[in-house]
């Protein structure tokens, strides 16, 4: 087995790496970069996945809802015990507010993303017998689910080649910079058009990990990043 490359190492002091336009704009990086950095991204991670637990589709669609403002962690914790006796629309609904609420007391907005998971489930119930919606449009009349939410369910549970654009993607996608955008719409639409095909299905987790584990937000960490060589970020410290 041929050993990998070492990640090139980063230095404590030098030059930063501005990546400017002349009109002082980010540029994205070569589209033989972009290849490069989603090979490097499968090679290590052939299949990621999303890190919300669920049972099926339908609580896949209350567990993102619920992520809104609140980390996978704090939402997984909090719906263990809920998915257990409530993983149907009908249960979710026989269960009851108040009760949803109580289960989710410890996730920002508890209040109102309980009212949400309710009225989603009637929703669900009394206009699409019951089943997730396969279409973003239609998903996105659910109370509770914008884009960013029909795109995960529409990827995680149907396998569609969406991505969804939180503040992780965010940040990597402006910060490398892959497709810079002043709202996750842009970045969204950006990254349509530059990723290959065959990594499309899971472009949005590649880049949502790497926003999480390695490219954080105050201190991202360029000594572990396996890209660190083709990130373009003029917050990045090259040898």
């Amino acid at each position: 087995m041929s050993k990998e490359k070492p990640v090139p190492r980063i230095a404590a002091k030098s030059a930063s790496v501005k990546v400017k336009t002349a009109r002082g704009k980010k540029r994205r990086v070569s589209a033989d970069i972009v290849r490069k950095i989603f090979t490097r991204f499968q090679a290590a991670n052939a299949e990621p996945k999303g890190e919300l637990e669920h049972v099926n589709v339908f609580t896949l669609l209350v567990a993102v809802v619920l992520s809104a403002q609140a980390t996978d962690v704090g939402v997984n914790k909090a719906t263990r015990a809920l998915f257990q006796i409530a993983d149907s629309p009908a249960k979710m609904l026989a269960l009851g507010e108040e009760k949803v609420r109580d289960h989710i007391k410890t996730i920002g907005l508890f209040r109102a993303k309980a009212k949400n998971v309710i009225a989603l489930s009637e929703k669900l119930l009394t206009e699409f017998g019951g089943e997730v919606p396969h279409t973003r449009a239609e998903l996105e009349t659910l109370p509770g689910v914008g884009r960013k939410t029909a795109n995960v369910v529409l990827n995680m549970a149907f396998g569609e080649p969406t991505i969804a654009v939180d503040t992780h993607l965010f940040r990597v996608a402006n910060r490398i910079p892959l497709a810079p955008g002043k709202t996750p719409l842009e970045v969204e639409l950006g990254l349509e058009k530059i990723v290959p095909p065959e990594f499309r299905r899971h472009a949005h987790h590649w880049l949502i990990l790497h926003g999480r584990y390695i490219c954080k937000a105050r201190k991202p960490e360029c000594a572990r990043c396996l890209i660190a060589d083709l990130c373009q970020s003029p917050e990045k410290i090259l040898v």
